[in-house]
């Protein structure tokens, strides 16, 4: 439960809750370019169902 303590409230920020969720989840990665997100196969494979809806 620990990880959820370190997922900041939707209510609060909800940029920040999202970059907390995709991450903790290990469906992105940071990339070395400021500001961008590598993802992971798993994020992706989800973004390609995402698609299809």
């Amino acid at each position: 439960m620990n990880e959820v303590k370190d997922i900041t409230s939707r209510d609060v920020d909800f940029a920040k809750w999202y970059t907390d969720v995709v991450t903790k989840a290990n469906l992105v990665d940071y990339s070395s370019v400021k500001g961008s997100m590598i993802m992971a196969p798993l994020g992706y494979a989800i973004w390609e169902q995402m698609q299809k809806v």
